[in-house]
């Protein structure tokens, strides 16, 4: 199946605004694109700290721990400049991201507003949603920078993005692939969908109440949700 259901919140043919994660949601974790930015942060800890590759590897994963990100806790322990940071470890190759028709087929039949959530940056964003051939589909990104730089699943981001697009959490549903990045989210009255990437360090909580879809095919899940829509609805919008 390309979902499940496990309770019903905002029915999918109701959603009016659809909030999506970036990495490893809108595209496979199988395509390990961020194997290189973790490699970027690596490098960027050696230069940064004067610390070997094996340390700075080791930094990098406590702080992404205990801080919610890298940045985060680079920020919070080692005062470094946060647009450097993002600038350098965004700076990867994109093209071993395939395209997904059915992906931006699904996106363009679905009536809504649909967002990015991200930590990380808008360029980032747009990079990626150029090369994926997405970026007509969205209205907006709310990135790190505006959350400044308090991470999900700290409720900054969350709440930004609700004022800046003026969004009705319970006609929201917001995809992601890191399932504790969703409890603020259900906490706040939108729907939830996980999607599920094999990472199990991703999947950490995914069995929570807050957790209202389960997908493992976000295309299929997305036309699912299209065909749902009342039809004079999708008209008229």
């Amino acid at each position: 199946m390309a979902y499940t259901t496990r309770q019903e919140r905002c029915p999918l043919g109701e959603v009016e605004t659809w909030i999506f994660d970036l990495d490893n949601t809108l595209y496979p974790a199988s395509c390990r694109l961020f194997d290189q930015v973790q490699r970027r942060m690596t490098e960027y800890i050696c230069a940064r700290l004067s610390v070997s590759p094996e340390a700075a590897g080791e930094l990098r994963r406590t702080y992404f721990r205990e801080h919610g990100t890298t940045l985060r806790g680079l920020m919070t322990v080692d005062a470094i400049d946060p647009h450097e940071f993002l600038a350098f470890v965004h700076d990867i190759d994109l093209t071993g991201v395939p395209p997904d028709p059915a992906l931006g087929a699904a996106l363009r039949q679905l009536e809504g507003r649909k967002i990015v959530h991200t930590n990380g940056s808008v360029r980032h964003a747009e990079n990626l949603l150029d090369h994926l051939g997405l970026s007509e589909a969205f209205c907006g990104i709310v990135d790190i920078v505006a959350a400044d730089f308090d991470p999900k699943p700290a409720l900054t981001g969350y709440r930004l993005l609700l004022r800046r697009h003026a969004v009705a959490p319970h006609t929201a549903l917001m995809v992601e692939d890191i399932a504790r990045n969703l409890a603020p989210a259900a906490a706040l009255g939108m729907t939830t969908a996980w999607v599920r990437s094999g990472l199990d360090w991703a999947a950490a909580e995914a069995d929570s109440d807050y957790i209202h879809h389960v997908v493992d095919d976000l295309a299929s899940f997305l036309a699912a949700a299209a065909a749902q829509q009342p039809p004079r609805e999708k008209a008229e919008r």
